[in-house]
């Protein structure tokens, strides 16, 4: 098989692939990531995880497999992904303080198989996250950090807001941003990652 590319630039997707000792490329891609009316959360996540494999595979060699991803907190009704400014994202800091909320990620596998036939896999992972109360205070210092810009439901969750965090049910790499053990099962399943993985130096 090819290297497998992957469709997206996030850091904590990238470190995720290298912490598991999977050698890939990254491939940034640029989609229009706004919501349908009404679209569920887990369409969402779907639909743009396909969309951003679609968009690399004309740009990188015909035989390589693809995975992309996207996550999204869901707090209640509202979807909240990467907040545009300091408002937005003081406003979705506000709906998780004190609450419990899910983090999907969906991703997307296009490989081709022995016989040379375009296959696919689509999941979408969910996990629960209970948040405690969150002083102004506390909001105040936390934004002050910048750790929420670029970041589904303004936090990282390895970072500084994981002194926030009571408790995770679920994949924990999910959160960060790629459900990492679903992720190798089907990586290796589709025969992306061969027999002598994982091989991790002393």
């Amino acid at each position: 098989m090819s290297l497998l590319v992957l469709a997206s630039a996030s850091p904590r997707r990238i470190d995720l692939l290298q912490r598991a000792g999977v050698p890939h490329a990254v491939w940034p891609v640029h989609i229009d990531e706004t919501p349908a009316i009404g679209e569920p959360a887990a369409a969402l996540v779907e639909r743009l995880s396909r969309q951003k494999v679609d968009a690399a595979v004309p740009q990188v060699a015909a035989t390589a497999p693809v995975l992309g991803a996207d996550t999204v907190v869901v707090s209640g009704d509202s979807v909240l992904g990467k907040p545009p400014h300091e408002g937005a994202a003081r406003q979705m800091l506000q709906l998780l303080s004190g609450r419990t909320h899910e983090v999907l990620t969906g991703y997307h596998l296009r490989y081709l198989d022995a016989q040379g036939q375009v296959q696919r896999t689509a999941r979408v992972i969910r996990t629960e996250v209970e948040v405690r109360p969150l002083s102004e205070r506390e909001l105040d210092g936390y934004l002050r950090s910048d750790e929420w810009r670029g970041k589904a439901g303004a936090y990282a969750i390895q970072g500084r807001f994981g002194c926030f965090v009571r408790g995770v049910r679920g994949s924990f790499d999910n959160v960060v941003g790629l459900p990492l053990c679903h992720v190798l099962e089907d990586l290796f399943a589709a025969g992306v990652l061969t027999a002598g993985w994982p091989s991790w130096p002393g």
